[in-house]
């Protein structure tokens, strides 16, 4: 974008922000509000943010169409606004085919795992991302959360699939380093209560670590 095409979307938000008041103030609640509840549960920054320019393009003209129906605008007509326009959006990008594929892909070889145990640990910690065993929750197919799902999954996969390690390790290399760094699997993955049997204890951490280490290619110690 120019410097001359940025500094007309500035103004136009600048105007609107001065013609909207208590909505802007409202939409900018609103923004903080879902990027902590999106960095909570994984859901990208620019996502959320996105979803609420969704909503507050949404919520512009049914505050100005209930405030005319009203013959004066107020708080109350703002915050229903505001929850009229989230319900839209939220059924609108139901339609949205990305996230819906909950695909598996074929498995042509795994690890040669050091014993059942660690094959077990890994199951429950990774591979609802890092495998083509993926088990999807129901709220898998709803939107926003799918698309948080299916880019996991996706990046997860491009990392390391441990379904295809036999034609394509990846950084499976990295496995022991993951997990020792603390990054998996990560904590939104666990948080809220979520996919409880990958929360595992300090104990299993430390077999885990164990097992990774003695199964060939899953260990930088094995170059």
């Amino acid at each position: 974008m120019s410097a001359s095409g940025a500094r007309r979307v500035t103004s136009g938000a600048w105007a609107a922000v001065r013609r909207y008041p208590v909505l802007s103030s409202a939409l900018l609640v609103v923004t903080v509000g879902v990027v902590v509840l999106g960095e909570l549960v994984g859901l990208a920054v620019f996502l959320s943010i996105g979803l609420v320019v969704l909503v507050g393009a949404v919520a512009v003209p049914v505050s100005r169409w209930w405030s005319a129906r009203r013959g004066r605008s107020s708080p109350g007509v703002v915050l229903g606004s505001l929850a009229l326009a989230a319900v839209l959006v939220g059924v609108a990008i139901q339609a949205v085919p990305f996230g819906r594929a909950h695909s598996n892909g074929e498995i042509t070889g795994e690890p040669a795992w050091a014993d059942a145990r660690t094959r077990e640990l890994v199951v429950r910690a990774c591979y609802d991302c890092h495998s083509n065993e993926v088990e999807y929750p129901w709220y898998a197919s709803v939107a926003p959360v799918s698309w948080a799902v299916e880019m996991h999954v996706n990046q997860g996969r491009g990392d390391v699939n441990y379904s295809t390690f036999a034609t394509d390790p990846g950084k499976a290399d990295e496995s022991v380093e993951v997990v020792l760094d603390g990054s998996m699997p990560p904590g939104y993955f666990t948080r809220f209560g979520l996919h409880p049997e990958a929360s595992l204890t300090d104990a299993e951490l430390e077999e885990l670590v164990r097992g990774l280490r003695a199964t060939p290619g899953l260990s930088e110690d094995d170059d």
